[in-house]
């Protein structure tokens, strides 16, 4: 092999891998791989959203239940001492409400 057949040769490789960079280049702007990987980035954000939403609501009917749970053992306490009361007997002094669930039980009327 001479030495124009290596030049040649190497001409057409380095020709080659110029034309297949200057075809991804037409082909492909930076702006565009950016503007792609916003899409995923976003798409996955977009994804985590609607996860943190669906536990939000399913907190939101937990926290419904227990409200509800509450109120209804505040007043079937009332009235076991309406019915102790209206036996003609006393009933047991309540016990004090603890400071810490003082805020959620205000607007129960307790």
């Amino acid at each position: 092999m001479t030495v124009e057949m290596w030049v040649q040769g190497g001409l057409t490789a380095v020709t080659g891998i110029g034309a297949a960079l200057a075809g991804r280049a037409a082909r492909r702007t930076r702006r565009q791989e950016r503007r792609d990987d916003f899409t995923v980035i976003k798409d996955a954000l977009n994804e985590r959203i609607d996860g943190l939403t669906s536990e939000m609501r399913q907190q939101q009917e937990q926290l419904t239940g227990q409200g509800a749970a509450i109120a209804w053992l505040v007043t079937d306490r009332r009235s076991l001492v309406s019915y102790i009361r209206s036996a003609k007997l006393e009933p047991p002094a309540p016990r004090p409400i603890p400071p810490r669930a003082q805020p959620y039980l205000e607007h129960l009327d307790v």
